[in-house]
């Protein structure tokens, strides 16, 4: 077994000391009571919008109240519609029309889900990280069939989260994507003021310190080994250069425990979180239908938190 990276000398020991409300919060997490809302009741069926074309028969919030455990319980199309229309009849509803699994998939692909996160107030501290989600593509659909090794895709998505652990932005992109690049459109998604902003080596770009100090923010972007300042004087520059100068005086152990770099880990643990609970793979196999499912994903477990 190959030993910590850090010594035990310089590791931080965690103390559960809430023992009460800790127990508590995870015998919540449990609780699996089912309600509909009158409102919900009331706006099931979609509103004629007297557009050209036949009327919708389901509201967007029917689509999404139906969405929302096929992606907690990981059930296939059918299966939701099999689940949904049990819900309503056991809640005394079965005057309403449940969904089919071919108007599910077809209506994912351009749902719009609100996000849902409660947010602070004041200034806030954003934490951001990515990830890894599998989808279900022609390479292991030819592999499976075919009995041959198929190329591995998969999606990545981008989160940022407060100290409280509630996801405020997130963002699903190509595998392909440059973490740093996709900063912009979280911060685009934060209304709230930023304090901090605390991300990995990958974020360690004069492009995301510019955006950073366009909105007042002090970045927590530990720099490459091999970091160099940079003459340029503009202000995501001179930021940059200041981190440099600071790793370089106080080392790179010493820095990251003042500038309260270990913060990070929370966004670690909110991908955790969603592995555990919604899982590493992505079941839509449109770029819009894995949208709007990472969407579901992100209100389930910040409404669990």
């Amino acid at each position: 077994m190959k030993s910590s990276l850090i010594h035990p000398r310089y590791k931080t020991e965690y103390r559960v000391r809430n023992w009460r409300e800790y127990e508590r919060g995870l015998r919540d997490r449990g609780d699996v009571t089912v309600w509909f809302s009158d409102d919900a009741v009331k706006n099931w069926l979609a509103k004629s919008s007297r557009a050209p074309g036949g009327p919708r028969t389901y509201s967007d919030l029917a689509i999404e109240t139906s969405l929302t455990p096929r992606t907690v319980f990981g059930l296939p199309l059918r299966q939701t519609e099999g689940f949904v229309g049990s819900l309503l009849r056991m809640l005394s509803l079965g005057h309403l029309p449940v969904p089919d699994h071919s108007t599910l998939s077809r209506r994912a692909h351009s749902l719009i889900v609100a996000q849902r996160a409660t947010t602070c107030s004041g200034p806030i501290h954003l934490i951001v990280d990515s990830t890894g989600l599998k989808i279900s593509g022609h390479g292991p659909w030819a592999a499976a069939k075919h009995g041959t090794k198929g190329t591995r895709e998969w999606r990545k998505l981008h989160i940022s989260v407060d100290e409280r652990g509630f996801i405020i932005a997130h963002d699903l992109t190509e595998s392909g994507v440059d973490d740093a690049s996709v900063v912009p459109e979280l911060l685009n998604q934060v209304s709230s003021e930023i304090d901090r902003f605390t991300a990995d080596g990958a974020y360690d770009t004069v492009a995301v310190y510019q955006a950073l100090t366009a909105r007042g923010a002090s970045a927590v972007l530990p720099p490459n080994r091999n970091a160099r300042t940079s003459p340029k004087g503009t202000a995501g520059t001179r930021a940059r250069n200041a981190t440099v100068n600071a790793v370089r005086e106080l080392g790179r152990r010493e820095w990251k425990k003042q500038a309260g770099y270990h913060q990070q880990a929370r966004a670690e643990n909110a991908f955790f979180r969603y592995k555990q609970v919604i899982g590493g793979r992505l079941r839509s196999r449109s770029l819009g239908g894995q949208g709007t499912e990472v969407d579901i994903s992100v209100n389930v477990l910040n409404r669990m938190l």
